[in-house]
């Protein structure tokens, strides 16, 4: 059961079904209750993604139901809350906050590296002020098969001897863009949601050939390794997508706590270079990265039991429990 923390805007999109499995519906959120879109719209959409295929149509017609009392709403509380949308594909930066990388930088260094803490991390700075200004975004794929629900719990596999968390802001795409520049990508951006792209930091450079650098596949991609949501909230109620807080706390305890404004390419930036190698299509989602405080620098992975709650400004809450899979 999902409680509500009110997004920004007159409304939210997201996937919806009963209680009892009943079968999954795309749901307009306003106000504390759920209009099933399936029934509402004309054209019947059966999943969010054909919402946001049909973005520029189904805008102004999401704001109109939004308004209207005399439709048949549900409450939110008795229903479930899924995911808000499938991914065709999933496009994640990595190394994108600036804070961030100088902890994984100075937390990974050479135990002989005669440096001390502070001359290690004047230089990484540098480098990061550096890398934002001349060189090009750090990007690679990941598969639509990790995606979770934002209350779903998630399950810890066996192999995974150090998984992280890694809140970040995600950005979803509204319509195919492929070689936009940086100054129209944002118009290519339907709406914003929360992830969780959780890693494991004991695979993500391979033991048997250094040479090959980092295995996204293994550390990145078990089942339920995205926790995504609660809700898709349209750009227009986002001000500004480089000025929000993005927070996520561990058994209460805050972990991370830092601006979007702390990104070394921004979401535009980001869309734009994707699109210059890939064709982004409707409902992708663009993962912008992840704020100082990931398990590596406070020296604790999570293990079972343990509580994740993630917010960023005017995007809701998600709330995921761990589960240790026993060993097979």
């Amino acid at each position: 059961m999902a409680t509500l923390v009110q997004p920004a805007g007159p409304f939210a999109l997201g996937t919806f079904s009963a209680q009892d499995d009943g079968a999954p519906f795309p749901g307009l959120l306003a106000e504390g209750r759920v209009l099933d879109l399936s029934k509402a719209l004309d054209w019947a959409p059966r999943e969010v993604r054909a919402v946001v295929e049909r973005w520029e149509q189904a805008l102004p017609e999401l704001h109109a139901l939004a308004g209207d009392t005399a439709l048949d709403w549900r409450p939110l509380e008795g229903l479930r809350v899924h995911a808000p949308l499938e991914p065709r594909q999933i496009f994640q930066s990595g190394a994108n906050y600036r804070q961030h990388v100088i902890d994984l930088e100075v937390a990974h260094r050479s135990p002989d590296d005669p440096r001390t803490v502070e001359e290690a991390r004047a230089e990484i700075a540098a480098v990061m002020d550096r890398r934002a200004a001349e060189d090009l975004p750090y990007v690679f794929i990941g598969l639509p098969s990790t995606v979770t629900g934002p209350y779903d719990d998630v399950v810890l596999p066996d192999w995974a001897e150090q998984p992280d968390w890694e809140l970040e802001l995600a950005a979803v795409i509204a319509k195919p863009a492929y070689r936009v520049s940086v100054e129209e990508a944002l118009e290519y951006v339907a709406g914003y949601t929360i992830a969780n792209d959780l890693t494991d930091r004991a695979t993500v450079f391979r033991r048997d050939m250094k040479a090959i650098g980092t295995d996204w596949l293994r550390c990145k991609n078990a089942p339920g390794f995205t926790p995504l949501g609660p809700w898709l909230v349209p750009a227009g109620s986002i001000a500004d997508p480089q000025d929000l807080r993005v927070t996520l706390k561990l058994n209460g305890d805050t972990m991370q706590d830092e601006s979007t404004k702390d990104m070394l390419f921004g979401v535009a930036r980001l869309v734009s270079y994707i699109s210059r190698t890939s064709q982004l299509l409707p409902g992708d989602l663009v993962l912008t990265g992840s704020p100082a405080g990931n398990g590596m620098h406070w020296g604790r992975l999570l293990r079972d039991g343990d509580v994740m709650e993630g917010s960023i400004t005017g995007l809701g809450v998600q709330r995921t429990r761990c589960v240790a899979e026993e060993a097979s």
